[in-house]
C-alpha cells in the first residue's frame, strides 16, 4: 500500500536502480556539504594569491551561506512545481558550472560572486537531493537503510570537507578545492540522466513572491546578523539590528504563509509533531555538533601543531563512527522502536562524547588517550541522530510538499550551524578574556587560556545536546515508521 500524497513509484524505482539513485543523492548531497568547510582551509593560500584583505576574507564563506540559507525554501517549491528530478539536475550542472568560475578566479570579485552562486545552486539542489531520496524509497526498511547512508553523508561532511580541503591545498591547489565539484558533478549528472524519470510540471503547485521575498530577507539578515555577531560583538548595532530585523521579517512570513492561497511553506509541513520535532533536532544537533570541527580544529593546530591535512585525518575515526552508527541504527533499530526513542539515545551518547572531550583535554593532552575515544563515541551519537532525524522529517509529507519539506531540513541546519557559529565562538572569547584576566598573559597562560576556552564551549556543546534530547522525547510521537502515513492516532503519543 502506497502511502497517500506520495508518488506512485515508477517501476524504475522499484528495480535495484533505486540505489544506484541513492548514490546520485549522496554524491549530490555531499558537494553541497562539503563547501561549507572545504574551502575554509585554502583560504590564506587563495587570500595570498588573490591579494585580498583579512577584512574580505570573511566573504568568500559568507556569500555562499547567504545565498544558500537566504534560498532553500524557494529551492524546494521549485522542485515541487518543476520536478525533484528536473531540478536535481539543473542545481548539479549550475552547481558546476559555478564551481568552474570560483576557481578560475583572476580576483577577489569574482571570487566571491562564484560563491554566492555555488550557495544559489546549492539551494535548487540540496531539497531536489532529499525530495529524490523521499519518494523513491517508500518501504519503512529500505527507507530507513536510505537514510542512514544520506544522513552519515550529512553528518560527516564537514568534517570530510577539511581533509579534502587540506589535502588538495597541500598536494594541488586552492583551486582544486572548488575544481573537485565538477568532477564530482560528472559522475553524478551522467547517473542521474539515466536513472530518474522527468514529471511534467505539477501545476497545482504556485510560487508565492510575498512569501519568496520574506523569506529570503529574513533568513539572509538571521543569518548575516549572526555572522557579524561572531565578529563585531553581540552588543554592536548591526548585528542587533539584523537579527531583530530578520525576526520581524519571518514572523511576517509566517503571517502571510496562513491566509497565503498557495503558501511557500505550508504550515502544515512543520506542524506535524514527528516533522516538526525532527527540524527542532536538526537544528540543535547542528548548533552543538559546529563545535567539534572549530574548537577541536584550532587545538590541533595551534596547540599540538598537526598540519592542515594531519588534522583532517584526525577527524576520519569520528567520521567512520558516525557512518556506521548512521547506516546501523536506521538500518536495524529504528523500524523496531522508533525515532524518538534512537534520536534520543544518539543525543544523550553524543552529550556524553562531548564531556568526555571536555574533561580529558589540556594542553599535554594526547590524541589516542584523549581525543579519539571522544570522537568515536561523539560519531556514534551524532550518526544515529541524523539518520533518523532526516528519515523523520520528510516522512509523511505529501507530494506537492516533498520539496519544501526536504528544504526545511537544510534551513534549519544552516540556521542551527550559523547560531552554534556566533554562541560558541561569543562563549569560547569571553572564556578565554576571563582567564587571562585571572592568569596573566604569559606564554604559557595563553596556551592554558585557549585550552580553556575550548573545553568550555564543549561542555556548552554536551549541555546543547542534552537540551536536544529532552526536547526530542517530549514533541516526538512515540511509535515506528510504516509504509504509509495514517491519521496522528496510528502514531500514539
Amino acid at each position: 500500500m502506497t502511502r497517500p500524497g506520495a508518488d506512485a513509484a515508477p517501476a524504475a524505482v522499484k528495480s535495484s536502480g533505486r540505489w544506484m539513485i541513492l548514490g546520485v543523492v549522496c554524491l549530490a548531497q555531499l558537494m553541497v556539504v562539503l563547501d561549507a568547510t572545504v574551502v575554509n582551509i585554502a583560504l590564506p593560500t587563495a587570500q595570498h594569491d588573490l591579494g585580498f584583505s583579512n577584512a574580505d576574507r570573511q566573504w568568500v564563506v559568507t556569500a555562499y551561506s547567504l545565498a544558500f540559507g537566504g534560498l532553500l525554501l524557494l529551492g524546494g517549491r521549485l522542485s515541487d512545481m518543476f520536478g525533484r528530478e528536473r531540478m536535481l539536475i539543473i542545481g548539479m550542472v549550475g552547481f558546476a558550472a559555478a564551481s568552474a568560475l570560483g576557481g578560475a578566479a583572476t580576483g577577489f570579485t569574482m571570487l566571491v560572486i562564484a560563491r554566492a552562486l555555488q550557495g544559489a545552486m546549492g539551494a535548487m539542489l540540496a531539497p531536489a537531493a532529499l525530495s529524490t531520496l523521499t519518494t523513491t524509497f517508500s518501504n519503512s526498511k529500505e527507507r530507513a537503510k536510505a537514510f542512514g547512508v544520506y544522513g552519515a553523508i550529512s553528518g560527516a561532511g564537514g568534517a570530510l570537507g577539511l581533509l579534502l580541503g587540506g589535502l588538495l591545498t597541500e598536494y594541488l591547489n586552492w583551486r582544486w578545492t572548488l575544481y573537485v565539484n565538477v568532477v564530482f558533478s560528472l559522475f553524478a549528472i551522467t547517473a542521474a540522466v539515466r536513472l530518474l524519470r522527468m514529471r511534467p510540471r505539477d501545476r497545482s503547485v504556485r510560487l508565492d513572491l510575498p512569501g519568496v521575498a520574506l523569506v529570503a530577507a529574513g533568513l539572509v539578515a538571521v543569518v548575516y546578523g549572526l555572522s557579524r555577531a561572531e565578529t563585531d560583538g553581540w552588543s554592536a548595532a548591526l548585528p542587533i539590528s539584523l537579527l531583530i530585523g530578520g525576526v520581524l521579517l519571518l514572523a511576517c512570513f509566517v503571517l502571510v504563509e496562513r491566509r497565503a492561497a498557495h503558501p511557500l511553506l505550508p504550515l502544515r509541513v512543520v506542524t506535524d509533531r514527528f516533522r516538526g520535532g525532527a527540524y527542532l533536532t536538526i537544528g540543535l544537533s547542528a548548533m552543538g555538533m559546529f563545535a567539534v570541527f572549530l574548537f577541536l580544529t584550532y587545538y590541533l593546530q595551534q596547540i599540538k601543531g598537526f598540519s592542515p591535512v594531519a588534522t583532517g585525518a584526525a577527524f576520519l575515526p569520528m567520521i567512520v563512527a558516525l557512518i556506521g552508527f548512521s547506516t546501523g541504527a536506521s538500518a536495524l533499530l529504528v523500524p523496531r522502536f522508533g525515532p524518538r526513542i534512537i534520536v534520543c539515545s544518539g543525543l544523550v551518547v553524543a552529550a556524553c562524547g562531548m564531556g568526555m572531550l571536555a574533561s580529558l583535554l589540556d594542553t599535554g593532552s594526547s590524541y589516542a588517550a584523549a581525543i579519539l575515544p571522544s570522537l568515536l563515541v561523539v560519531g556514534a551519537g551524532l550518526g544515529m541522530v541524523f539518520s533518523a532525524a532526516m528519515n523523520t522529517a520528510t516522512y509523511g509529507a505529501a507530494s506537492a510538499d516533498a520539496g519544501v519539506a526536504s528544504a526545511m531540513v537544510n534551513t534549519v541546519q544552516q540556521i542551527g550551524g550559523a547560531i552554534g557559529t556566533a554562541l560558541l565562538n561569543t562563549i569560547a572569547v569571553n572564556a578565554l578574556t576571563g582567564y587571562l584576566t585571572d592568569h596573566g598573559h604569559t606564554p604559557a597562560a595563553a596556551a592554558h587560556a585557549a585550552v580553556h576556552s575550548y573545553t568550555v564551549t564543549f561542555w556548552a556543546s554536551a549541555g546543547i545536546f542534552v537540551g536536544a534530547a529532552l526536547i526530542a522525547a517530549l514533541v516526538l510521537r512515540s511509535g515506528v515508521l510504516t509504509d504509509t502515513e495514517s491519521s496522528p492516532a496510528a502514531h500514539p503519543a
